[in-house]
């Protein structure tokens, strides 16, 4: 009777570490296909092993380098740059159907009302996508249909401006825009400008009234941004000084409260930072930096929301563009553009810290993560 008992447990504990072993998360990689890329690539991601699989090349698309899946998951929105000659504006937004094995179906696709467009988000609603374009320094508002498809812009915001940094900051560059998930407010950050502006959604308009901008150090360059939990603080990444800015909503104002370094006092080398992401359990921060190769861990004080610099971690590539973390926050994946590699790291729930796994996947020029 004993051997029997035993002979089961045996059977139900391979079943029970089968199904660990395969339990796996789809995510899609943006690229540049004008650095050797295919187009966008769909992995899957081993929650147990931490192990990357590549399991779709979806081909035929110019650079598309960043995505965004939208809150219901059944639409893909996909950033593209072409030539003027293809499109006069320089690019386009498309949207793509998500299929139940994570392939993607074509739908339709709008002009970008502007060069270079390289962020897109989409409003909590999933009603609007809205995206920027960084040689023209615009940012567009697009309508969503209920099948997904988009509807031309309602909103085109053509900045103004120019900063101290005459190679990079010769005229308005718009990095990135997102729709707050508290508020209807909208914002964006301008590299060119130094200005992380502020729009309010007004039925199917970006509009500004009050407040217009929040403006950073000269030669900052802010880039990407993160919202802290409570609704009221945004943390900005800068990349031509490599900062962080933390700003606080104080009587409907948003205010600067703290500047850090994103890198260690004694490094004097050429660095950029670039990407931006809060843990899950919100006492952390993380930013990733170009040519120090490196992502940046910050604490969070859960009462005044203020940061710490705790640390860097080695991204074991070169030139982290983008990274992200995983659903349920366990493990960090991080977009390295230059040397082609996703590498892996587990994010330590005692320090926050993420700590190489040794795991990695090799595919050319990633600059964007997004899971599904």
């Amino acid at each position: 009777m004993k051997k029997i008992v035993l002979f089961y447990l045996l059977i139900f504990a391979s079943f029970a570490v089968m199904g660990q072993q395969s339990k796996t998360q789809k995510f899609y990689v943006g690229t540049y296909t004008t650095e050797g890329a295919e187009g966008i690539y769909l992995c899957d991601f081993n929650t147990v092993t931490g192990e990357i699989k590549l399991d779709e090349t979806f081909k035929g698309l110019d650079d598309p380098t960043f995505l965004k899946i939208s809150p219901n998951r059944k639409y893909l929105y996909v950033v593209t740059r072409v030539s003027e000659a293809v499109e006069k504006s320089g690019g386009y937004v498309s949207a793509y159907e998500i299929e139940k094995n994570g392939n993607i179906h074509f739908l339709n696709k709008q002009v970008s009302n502007g060069a270079g467009p390289c962020h897109v988000d989409v409003s909590p609603n999933g009603k609007f996508v809205a995206i920027a374009a960084y040689d023209g320094g615009t940012t567009s508002l697009y309508p969503v249909n209920t099948d997904g498809t988009l509807q031309p812009a309602t909103s085109v915001i053509i900045n103004h401006g120019s900063g101290p940094v005459k190679d990079r900051q010769e005229r308005p560059h718009a990095h990135s825009i997102k729709f707050s998930p508290y508020s209807n407010q909208v914002f964006s950050a301008d590299l060119g400008t130094d200005q992380f502006n502020i729009f309010t959604l007004e039925g199917d308009k970006l509009v500004q009234h009050g407040q217009k901008f929040v403006k950073m150090a000269p030669g900052a360059g802010p880039r990407h941004f993160e919202f802290y939990p409570n609704g009221k603080v945004i943390y900005v990444i800068s990349e031509l000084n490599s900062t962080v800015t933390a700003l606080r909503n104080e009587g409907g104002e948003w205010k600067i409260f703290q500047v850090l370094s994103a890198l260690p006092k004694d490094f004097t080398g050429t660095s950029y930072s670039a990407d931006i992401h809060i843990s899950k359990d919100a006492k952390y921060l993380y930013g990733s930096n170009r040519g120090h190769n490196s992502v940046t861990v910050f604490s969070i004080d859960p009462d005044s929301q203020k940061l710490t610099f705790k640390t860097t971690v080695d991204v074991h590539g070169n030139w982290p563009r983008n990274f992200a973390l995983t659903p349920e926050g366990n493990y960090m994946l991080v977009a390295n553009q230059r040397s082609g590699n996703i590498t892996v790291f587990k994010i330590n729930k005692e320090t926050g810290i993420p700590e190489f796994t040794g795991k990695e996947i090799k595919l050319p020029s990633p600059v964007c993560i997004d899971f599904l």
